[in-house]
């Protein structure tokens, strides 16, 4: 059985694979900017993703895509923390916060988060120092080759999945030194950060590779580049690439599944889980 313990005594059950629902506060992510920049519309759109089968929503308040531009600490601490106090108040849905700034992970853990979802897998300064503060909250180490701006600017490896689980090892030690149990981790390769198109597949097609480490693994391919340069597809009309790698992700040990798509998510990843695991045997 795997489990994630989490704040106040709960816990997060992913024998079978769980869908984290993408909430971007920012202006300028690429698939939803500014849809739900005020903060109304926002909590409105975290209750319509958990009414859709959510069992985490993933608050960003700076877009991480390639080419982004920096987001101040001041700007990004004032698009998440009322969010994440405004959710807190009325739900027990379990939160996280897309964010590597350590800062920003102090006042959304005090503010009710219960996942520190970082790009930068808490290699800024005093991100992993923040966590070891906080012993229930959850991690997720994503792997990225270069920085945001840059990092699709031709990405080589000498070994994709010995260097990304090099990576890994690295860090799970640096947490593990630093005070955080192993058992707090959640791994990310990285779809699209660092990865040309062929990367990505490959990634998608050997997933259960990440396994080895016997930590939850989450795939994020929602939307992304690869789905839309191999379909030739605009960001809008990604729905079903992005299904068919979430259930491929699925398939190959993926526990979290983030996306956008909520409710057809949760459809796909429920008929390929009948079949799996034999729900509908009379």
């Amino acid at each position: 059985m795997t489990v994630l313990n989490l704040p106040r005594g709960r816990t997060l059950h992913l024998d079978s694979p769980v869908v984290m629902g993408i909430l971007n506060v920012t202006p300028d992510s690429f698939s939803d900017g500014g849809s739900y920049c005020q903060l109304d519309s926002a909590v409105n759109q975290a209750n319509t993703l958990l009414e859709q089968g959510a069992l985490i929503i993933d608050i960003g308040g700076e877009s991480t895509r390639p080419g982004a531009p920096d987001v101040s600490l001041e700007d990004e601490l004032a698009r998440v923390i009322p969010l994440v106090k405004a959710l807190r108040e009325h739900s027990d849905c379990v939160i996280s916060i897309d964010t590597s700034k350590s800062e920003v992970m102090r006042q959304a853990i005090e503010a009710g988060a219960d996942i520190i979802n970082d790009v930068r897998a808490l290699q800024e300064p005093g991100a992993i120092e923040v966590l070891a503060q906080y012993p229930d909250v959850a991690v997720c180490l994503m792997h990225m080759q270069g920085q945001p701006r840059t990092m699709q600017m031709a990405p080589q490896y000498d070994d994709l999945f010995a260097d990304i689980n090099s990576f890994f090892a690295a860090r799970i030690e640096a947490c593990e030194q630093a005070g955080i149990q192993r058992e707090r981790i959640i791994l990310d390769p990285g779809f699209g950060f660092g990865k040309s198109l062929a990367h990505n597949y490959q990634i998608l097609d050997k997933f259960d590779d990440f396994n080895q480490f016997k930590l939850p693994v989450l795939a994020g391919l929602s939307r992304k580049s690869m789905i839309g340069n191999l379909l030739n597809r605009d960001t809008s009309e990604r729905l079903a690439g992005s299904l068919a790698g979430a259930l491929i992700a699925a398939q190959n040990g993926a526990k979290i599944i983030r996306v956008h798509d909520v409710l057809e998510t949760v459809d796909a990843l429920t008929v390929w889980q009948a079949c799996n695991k034999g729900l509908l045997n009379e």
